[in-house]
């Protein structure tokens, strides 16, 4: 039976560039469609080049008259259901499911190559036991004082307190263990030493630090305890007399997936569409609809496909989730980067500042710690929102080193930076990484504005955990930036509130750019350091003074703006 492909009517795709030409090429590295016109236009310079893409158009198989089909996009039926497709065979499935493969660009690496990298540092997601286990541990954490005990000046022995609290901390999730599962608690701990359980408890902290990376937000007063304890796990001391390792390799996609001889999941061209985010923006709900089950009918026709003895339909499922998480994740984090970038452009010329609006700043001013004209400061936010997105766009990678580092043998030592006792350790892999990702940023640049010292090891950032909480702020400090800028306009439903912007701001467009005008100058300036030498224009100091921006937010005259539009804060808490 012929697929039957209706023509596209209110459920039309456009193009996220123009928004008013119809979607026909996907590019796989951006993860959007585009109109043949935008994608040509935006990949014909740069590394954007090398991107590769797949047609969204379908041909369709010729009817019963012999009549050629013409080549349209697959579409839903009223209900968002794809009519016809329960009664087709799988190779009209397939031909309905499957972009066609059509490779516009093939000068770079192709799609299965670019998903087989990404996926060796996307954390495969947890299943149900895995769920009970991160439970316990959170529980066990809730209530361990080890930081407390273990990072203190003390003439003590550190070997032999390191592994007390260790042991205490086992013994917490054993019981908890006990009082949840008696029959599980008694098979593991009734004739069996923790020494004997070491693969529990591997398991147990592996699941721990895989649910953090899936989740930045999750476990803010726990994670550090766990790692730190991980830390001291790997002296060589501790672990003789503890008798086992702590440490297991975090489950990743990819490592998942080359276990149980299914790495060819990552190489069908379906995973694009299996796994891409379902945006919401400028659709209608039919056409979210469509997309929801175009996803799900792509996820189904894989596990089928792929599914064997030892691995399941339902875990290529989770497999498949894992990497459509990362996908949200770069959208929820990445994108506000980019919008960010947008506005920059769109508000103010980098060449020319407008009167009143001039992005020039000189230290010593307003608590300014750069001099810079408006073009130079211009460049130097464009350049710092570049490698933010950069560095959020490559965060799985970063984090998977973090790991590595801080699990090295390598030794720390205990210091008061300013800000109590921490622990600086050096970050040979992360540090290898940024140095990658700088002089890429670097590279698209063409010049550099301010310093390219990067902070890793040191006072400023000690220790590679450090530095992954630094830069997990980058989202929370744009994202209700873009957010308000985004919302202003539905504030004009109001007929007060229109007044009142119009009287004190001179109308959205102005009060947008009061706002823009404020981040980019005080936001971008090298101040909130704890001390004049400290901050400045190097890599981190340019986060350091956007949290600093952050922290006066009350004291802007806009701030009943950003209160209007929802703002509950940068860190998710109240007002």
């Amino acid at each position: 039976m012929d697929l039957q492909v209706a023509p596209l009517t209110h459920s039309t795709a456009f193009c996220v560039e123009c928004r008013d030409q119809e979607a026909s090429v996907f590019c796989e590295q951006c993860d959007e469609d585009f109109c043949e016109v935008c994608h040509a236009m935006l990949h014909r310079t740069g590394n954007r080049r090398k991107h590769t893409a797949k047609n969204l158009r379908v041909q369709r198989p010729a009817d019963a008259n012999g009549a050629d089909g013409k080549a349209t996009t697959e579409t839903t039926g009223k209900a968002g259901s794809t009519k016809g497709i329960d009664d087709t065979d799988e190779k009209s499935l397939s031909a309905a499911m499957e972009l066609d493969g059509t490779v516009i660009n093939g000068s770079g690496a192709t799609f299965g190559q670019w998903m087989e990298k990404r996926a060796k540092y996307v954390p495969l997601r947890l299943d149900a036991h895995e769920r009970n286990l991160l439970r316990l541990l959170e529980a066990a954490l809730n209530v361990s004082e080890y930081t407390d005990k273990v990072d203190i000046l003390s003439y003590a022995n550190k070997a032999r307190r390191i592994v007390a609290q260790i042991r205490d901390l086992c013994a917490i999730i054993s019981g908890l263990l006990v009082a949840g599962d008696y029959k599980l608690g008694d098979e593991l701990f009734s004739e069996r030493s923790v020494k004997e359980n070491e693969a529990f408890f591997q398991k147990v902290f592996e699941v721990g630090r895989r649910h953090k990376i899936m989740n930045p937000e999750k476990m803010r007063t726990t994670y550090g305890k766990l790692m730190y304890m991980m830390m001291d796990s790997v002296i060589p001391e501790v672990e003789g007399m503890l008798g086992f390792s702590c440490v297991a390799p975090i489950k990743t996609v990819f490592e998942y997936l080359k276990e149980n001889g299914c790495l060819d999941l990552l190489h069908d061209d379906m995973v694009a569409l299996a796994t891409r985010e379902v945006a919401q923006e400028f659709k209608n709900r039919a056409q979210i609809n469509a997309e929801v089950q175009r996803k799900k009918r792509a996820i189904e026709a894989l596990s089928e496909k792929y599914a064997n003895d030892r691995v399941s339909k339902d875990d290529i499922a989770r497999c498949l989730a894992s990497l459509s998480d990362n996908h949200a994740y770069l959208k929820a984090n990445r994108d506000p980067c980019e919008k960010m970038l947008k506005y920059l452009s769109k508000y103010f010329n980098p060449s020319k500042s407008e009167s009143g609006y001039s992005l020039a700043i000189m230290a010593g001013r307003h608590g300014h710690r750069l001099t810079h004209t408006h073009s130079t400061q211009y460049a130097y936010v464009h350049q710092s929102l570049c490698l933010w997105r950069e560095i959020v766009h490559e965060m799985y990678m970063l984090w998977s080193l973090s790991d590595e580092d801080l699990l090295s043998v390598s030794p720390y030592r205990l210091t008061n930076t300013g800000q109590g006792l921490q622990r600086i350790q050096s970050c040979r892999g992360i540090g290898g990484a940024m140095h990658k990702i700088l002089h890429r940023a670097q590279k698209k640049s063409g010049s550099w504005v301010g310093s390219s010292v990067v902070h890793l090891g040191d006072r400023n950032v000690p220790n590679a955990f450090m530095f992954i909480d630094k830069y997990n702020q980058v989202s929370r400090i744009l994202t209700p930036i873009v957010n308000t800028l985004d919302r202003i306009d539905s504030l004009l439903e109001d007929s007060a509130i229109a007044a009142y912007i119009e009287e004190t701001y001179g109308g959205v467009d102005r009060c947008k750019k009061d706002i823009l005008y404020d981040f980019f100058r005080f936001g971008f300036d090298g101040s909130g350091a704890d001390n004049y030498f400290d901050a400045g224009s190097c890599i981190d100091g340019r986060l350091t003074s956007a949290w600093n921006w952050c922290s006066q937010i009350e004291k802007k005259k806009f701030f009943p703006i950003f209160l209007l539009t929802g703002f509950i804060g940068f860190d998710g808490g109240g007002w």
